[in-house]
């Protein structure tokens, strides 16, 4: 019979001090790991701003001023294009200077956030609006045009708008003060003539600011679209759908396989231990995380369609999903297989913890601090947003990143078959059944 002492010794022997305590310091850790990951990124986007791609377009043609005698060419777009060089710090903005068609091909690959464009007649608009405003009659104001990409993110517009505001307004106020300056000169009395007429109020207030700066979007998001962040949501879906339904395959095989006890409410189920290797094991993981991939991308896409996200690759989309499921499940099922139970929290700390804040899909990486750009050259999510975001918002367009990510997801899954089938294989050639440690061999 045992004794009250004897009943009590495993709970003493099993749930010591240091075993109760190391659940609360891992949960501590990670959670510390997250706030700084996730907060870090998104606390002061303007301070870690860096490499922000502009385009600035001119297209300004200058004008002819003065007599026939004295002839002046002038050409206020390239002064003001230099002017905004200068005066845009390099180590925040990235500003390109390029043509009209580049510029617009970079924004329909999704390589710049937005455009500056000084049109072509801006030259001798300006130099009829310093002409106007002695001289009566209807005058126009020189236009600078921002153009916003709204197809690479909410965010991204908003700091791009932000910087235009503040770069812009500098500029009409510097091209204001040479205006004023060259229609005084104008206006000024030779030595021993009448004295000059003076600016009336209305004109020097038309001469402080004399641009007309219009923001414009080009190729604007339909609706439905989730002020661009519809890609980044998907993306998240597929990753968590990779991450979590290979962790749940992994838990549920394991428990029909008897190496996990299953319990359901108060009913405890630990079925024996079938006699299979690690490899064959590993396949049956893989083929539930394959039929899983296919049905769970189909249903997204079907959920997508009936609540009116725009979809116009649904085969791409439905494709592609299948991929980085597969990408995903294959990898975080193969960690399991290597590592067992931590494997839960290596997968953790790689898809969600680090994957999240470097995935470009709501601050754009370049308003992040710099080691998030590094996290980025390898990090799933960020490979998953840059094809998902292609598809939907650029046409499927290979430049836009989905050549890019589906390269990354079949990398992403050739690791994951080498590294299970590699462990597995080793585990199995070295006799290291699933099995206690101190239990006998399956008969």
């Amino acid at each position: 019979m045992a004794t009250p002492d004897s009943v009590q010794d495993p709970p003493r022997r099993h749930l010591t001090p240091i075993k109760w305590v190391f659940p609360i310091i891992v949960v501590t850790l990670l959670a510390s790991l997250l706030g700084v990951m996730y907060l870090d990124y998104v606390v002061d986007p303007e301070k870690n701003l860096h490499d922000f791609p502009i385009a600035l377009v001119n297209q300004d043609v200058g004008d002819d001023l003065g007599t026939a005698e004295q002839p002046k060419h002038v050409d206020f777009g390239k002064q003001v294009a230099e002017g905004l060089q200068r005066a845009v710090p390099s180590d925040k903005i990235d500003l390109r200077v390029l043509g009209i068609n580049e510029a617009q091909l970079q924004m329909q690959n999704a390589q710049v956030y937005g455009t500056i464009i000084i049109p072509s007649d801006f030259s001798k608009r300006l130099g009829i609006l310093g002409v106007g405003s002695v001289v009566p009659g209807d005058i126009s104001r020189p236009t600078l045009t921002l153009q916003t990409n709204p197809r690479t993110g909410a965010f991204a517009t908003a700091i791009l708008q932000k910087f235009g505001e503040q770069a812009l307004t500098q500029v009409n106020a510097q091209v204001g003060q040479q205006l004023t300056d060259q229609v005084k000169s104008q206006l000024a009395s030779p030595p021993g003539g009448p004295p000059a007429p003076e600016l009336t109020a209305a004109t020097k207030v038309a001469l402080a600011e004399p641009l007309d700066i219009v923001t414009e979007q080009f190729r604007p998001l339909p609706g439905g679209s989730g002020e661009g962040l519809t890609a980044f949501f998907y993306s998240l879906l597929l990753l968590l759908v990779g991450m979590v339904g290979a962790m749940i395959i992994h838990q549920l095989i394991d428990s029909s396989l008897g190496f996990l006890p299953t319990e359901w409410g108060p009913w405890y189920l630990h079925f024996p231990r079938a006699p299979i290797s690690r490899t064959k094991t590993l396949l049956i993981k893989w083929s539930a995380v394959t039929v899983t991939a296919i049905t769970v991308s189909a249903a997204l896409l079907g959920i997508g369609s009936a609540l009116g996200m725009p979809i116009d690759r649904p085969l791409l989309l439905f494709l592609y999903g299948v991929l980085v499921i597969m990408a995903v499940g294959f990898t975080c099922t193969s960690v399991l297989a290597a590592v067992g139970t931590a494997g839960l929290i290596i997968n953790l700390i790689i898809f969600i913890i680090l994957g999240l804040p470097s995935s470009g899909g709501t601050v754009p990486i370049e308003a992040t601090p710099e080691y998030f750009g590094w996290l980025a050259m390898f990090e799933p999510m960020h490979q998953v947003f840059l094809g998902t975001r292609a598809i939907l918002y650029f046409d499927g367009s290979a430049q836009a990143g989905l050549s890019h990510g589906i390269w990354m997801a079949v990398l992403g899954l050739t690791v994951g078959l080498i590294f299970g089938l590699a462990i597995t294989r080793f585990y199995d050639h070295k006799g290291l059944e699933r099995k206690p440690v101190n239990a006998q061999p399956a008969s």
